[in-house]
């Protein structure tokens, strides 16, 4: 324009774009565009002035990208008996791409139930066998070139879903009886820490002594001496301290002679009532009575 080249007119070609010509005034305004890229794509102009009039062209530049390398690999499981697909994709290319599969290893011949989508980048296997184990190879390709990958394909049995059940259900019985066993001595521990504490605040009543090695007669004879101590009334305290039968102690012949045949207190013995005794000074005492054995009770 005016004699003078801009080469920055357009950021996106600049340093890549220049004259085939080095006076395009000359008639021949080519560019040779270098370094294409797929953001190239596009329309064109050429406009051409020269008195009296104005010429234009518009041409569409399409550039090709070759295909990127492309992405091998297997979707669901690759088990015996289970539908296996192989994808095979490329992230750039020109389109249109095509997908092709072969297989590389054994006889070289692709599952019988394969089939392929050389548009989709697919190969479906059903009902996949032993057999179709092997590496394949996927190639991805267009006009202005090719590009390929390598997936290995490794088919395995099924699995033994009885013995995996017959785990899972051992697995958790284990379980169970873990739990079962934690609560268990849980709660004994629990039951015997309370016992422990009824024990600890329980009251319990002394061991009564043991009873004297007597005769059945003389049992007899001290329960009713006993009973008639625990009669006694203060009123006749005084009387009792008195009587000599009380103040005696037995001697061996009455340990052997039968309480009936005890001798009697002679019936000459002085009586002196409580209140003379006191005021001749004397002090009240009550002595306890004993049994035969010398116990006192």
């Amino acid at each position: 324009s005016g004699g003078r080249a801009y080469e920055d007119y357009y950021e996106p070609v600049k340093g890549r774009v220049h004259f085939n010509s080095a006076d395009p005034k000359n008639g021949d305004a080519s560019i040779n565009l270098t370094g294409l890229k797929s953001s190239d794509s596009g329309t064109y102009q050429c406009k051409v002035k020269k008195a009296p009039g104005i010429r234009s062209r518009k041409m569409l530049l399409i550039v090709m990208v070759k295909p990127s390398k492309p992405r091998c690999y297997a979707e669901g499981p690759t088990q015996e008996g289970k539908d296996i697909v192989l994808r095979c994709t490329s992230s750039e290319g020109t389109n249109p791409l095509q997908y092709s599969w072969e297989k590389t290893s054994d006889n070289k011949l692709l599952p019988a139930s394969a089939m392929l989508d050389p548009v989709g980048g697919t190969i479906n296997v059903k009902n996949a066998s032993a057999s179709a184990s092997g590496t394949y190879r996927c190639i991805s390709s267009n006009r202005v070139g090719t590009e390929d990958c390598i997936l290995y394909l490794n088919v395995t049995p099924p699995p033994n879903t009885a013995g995996i059940i017959a785990g899972a259900i051992i697995a958790v019985l284990l379980i169970l009886i873990i739990i079962a066993i934690i609560l268990f001595c849980c709660f004994r521990a629990r039951h015997r820490k309370k016992y422990e504490k009824e024990i600890c605040n329980e009251i319990r009543e002394d061991v009564p002594p043991p009873k004297s090695r007597v005769s059945t007669a003389r049992s007899f004879t001290v329960g009713s001496q006993r009973s008639s101590l625990g009669s006694m009334s203060p009123s006749n305290l005084h009387e009792y301290a008195l009587k000599p039968q009380y103040d005696k102690i037995p001697s061996s012949e009455d340990y052997e002679r039968p309480p009936s045949h005890a001798p009697l207190p002679p019936p000459n013995a002085a009586k002196m009532a409580g209140p003379n005794l006191s005021r001749m000074g004397a002090i009240p005492v009550m002595i306890p009575a004993q049994n035969r054995d010398g116990s006192i009770v």
